[in-house]
């Protein structure tokens, strides 16, 4: 096994631990409580956008956009970065890359062509530890392009950063999303926490362009686009997500992002009705041998006329 191999398989081990942790940390200390595990969106999230999306992209983006352009030019990095240690060169990217993040998050947010690209992420009513999956194909390529290509030229395509950056941009990405109710103290002033982006996707006014930070909340607080009110948001189902419509399927959400479309117009349509429910009904079809049937009461035993004497 190289030490990338290693590198991975121990990066790996250490997510999904910290998977583990977040979930039990939402159920016993919740920032909004009530907000079940099954949320509106979970499948959608775990699957098409986790699984899914993630498996594809990850072969688009390493294998057929970084690698040929590696190959092409047969850059192998440069000896200058090469020479810092494996934790000097984690923190030059996730200190260069988060500045990155911010910057163009925040253009998202004032661009309209580039918000079609974002508005998915936005558009869950619960937030929890899987809502930060769910993110634009178009916008996963760019970010994810942007992040590791640096890594591979200026490191070599074995670097180790690579699956270590990785594991800790899942890790962080979970927990500034998860519906837990922390505190971070002064120390909120440095790293982002659930305590301020989780106001980034409540739908108010006076934060779509408000604390745009993801690992580090020194950015939001240094351009002035922080917002910490010291209370949370509302508890109610709409004070979350966008202020509009958005489709619930996987592929109607990316078919919004390019051509804008009523979902329940289009439910009128023999053909669209199918397509909309042919997962549900699949999912409902593989779960019906797994019911437990239903109770049926015992009828009464009849009463022997000795008992009503």
């Amino acid at each position: 096994m190289t030490s990338l191999e290693k590198t991975t398989t121990i990066t790996t081990i250490i997510l999904f631990a910290w998977l583990g942790f977040v979930i039990a940390w939402e159920r016993i200390s919740p920032y909004r409580k009530g907000l079940p595990f099954f949320r509106e969106g979970f499948w959608v999230d775990l699957v098409w956008y986790t699984l899914i999306q993630s498996f594809f992209l990850k072969i688009l983006i390493f294998s057929y956009i970084i690698a040929p352009v590696q190959h092409h030019y047969g850059w192998n990095g440069v000896k200058f970065f090469q020479s810092w240690s494996i934790t000097e060169q984690v923190l030059f990217f996730i200190f260069t890359h988060d500045l990155y993040i911010y910057l163009f998050h925040r253009w998202q947010h004032a661009n309209k062509f580039l918000w079609r690209t974002h508005e998915a992420h936005h558009s869950g009513k619960y937030v929890d530890f899987l809502a930060g999956s769910r993110s634009h194909a178009v916008e996963i390529i760019i970010n994810q392009t942007i992040e590791f290509a640096p890594i591979i030229i200026l490191l070599g395509p074995d670097s180790p950063v690579v699956p270590i950056k990785a594991m800790l941009d899942a890790a962080f990405g979970m927990f500034i999303h998860a519906n837990i109710d922390v505190k971070l103290g002064k120390f909120k002033y440095f790293l982002n926490s659930p305590e301020l982006h989780l106001w980034h996707h409540a739908n108010y006014k006076e934060v779509f362009h408000a604390n745009f930070s993801t690992k580090f909340s020194f950015w939001d607080y240094m351009f002035g686009t922080i917002y910490d009110p010291g209370h949370k948001p509302g508890d109610r189902r709409e004070d979350w997500g966008l202020y509009y419509d958005f489709p619930k399927d996987y592929f109607l959400q990316h078919a919004f992002s390019v051509k804008r479309f009523d979902e329940q117009k289009l439910l009128k349509y023999k053909w669209f009705r199918f397509y909309y429910n042919l997962r549900p009904n699949i999912i409902k079809l593989c779960l019906e041998p797994f019911k437990k049937p239903a109770k049926t009461q015992a009828p009464e035993p009849e009463r022997l006329i000795d008992d009503v004497a």
